[in-house]
């Protein structure tokens, strides 16, 4: 049975721990992350930042290497990169802990993480690893998919699960649409920005929880040959 757990972890025992350091400003929103072997390739949105400032900020971080913006929008900008053995904490999630990391934001020197374990044993395994390591953090919340709060079934926090419904129920998600991005958030309250936010976390926590990750050396396997 699933195990969510929500922790709240230092920017010093979490990635981009230099980054969010000089850049107190800086928003760091990891999307989804893949795994070949023991390297861990998080996507990730950078907002609240000048990017060239960020780039070279991020380069000299020893927590991530090849780090490669991938595509700029109106509130983020995506980037890959992979991260180094100095990341131990979700390292040893993933490579040993049967874990999948379904939200993290870090600012201000904090990381807000949402993790999904397999069942209880690789969470006390992760607790006990976090113990022995002196890593510091503070569980938030942890709860089973049998007892879930609204929308957690599928990895959704209440404000996405609210945010994917009022845009579904106004015709947002409708070929053509029938609503407009502002239209929803003047509904729900909230800017436009936060929105857009909500939605893009919910899908990938949709998609997280209802479509098993498959590991990049896989995913490549599985692709249909290239050529006539």
């Amino acid at each position: 049975m699933s195990l969510f757990a929500e922790f709240q972890i230092a920017s010093t025992d979490f990635a981009l721990s230099a980054t969010l350091e000089r850049l107190p400003d800086l928003v760091v929103e990891i999307d989804r992350v893949a795994a070949t072997d023991e390297l861990l390739t998080p996507y990730f949105w950078v907002s609240e930042a000048d990017l060239d400032v960020f780039e070279s900020v991020a380069s000299e971080d020893p927590t991530v290497v090849d780090l490669r913006r991938l595509d700029d929008f109106e509130s983020a900008s995506l980037y890959r990169a992979t991260w180094t053995g100095d990341v131990e904490t979700v390292v040893y999630a993933y490579t040993q802990g049967g874990a999948t990391i379904l939200e993290a934001k870090g600012q201000d020197g904090v990381w807000d993480v949402k993790i999904r374990f397999d069942d209880r044993g690789p969470f006390d395994e992760f607790r006990a690893f976090t113990d022995d390591h002196d890593i510091s953090y503070r569980l938030e919340q942890l709860y089973e998919t049998s007892r879930p709060r609204t929308g957690s079934r599928y990895g959704l926090s209440e404000k996405q699960h609210e945010a994917l419904n009022t845009a579904w129920a106004m015709g947002y998600f409708e070929e053509p649409r029938e609503t407009t991005l502002d239209a929803v958030a003047e509904e729900l309250d909230i800017t436009r920005q936060s929105l857009s936010q909500r939605l893009r976390r919910g899908h990938h926590a949709l998609v997280a929880n209802t479509i098993r990750v498959t590991p990049l050396d896989e995913e490549k396997a599985s692709l249909p040959p290239t050529g006539d």
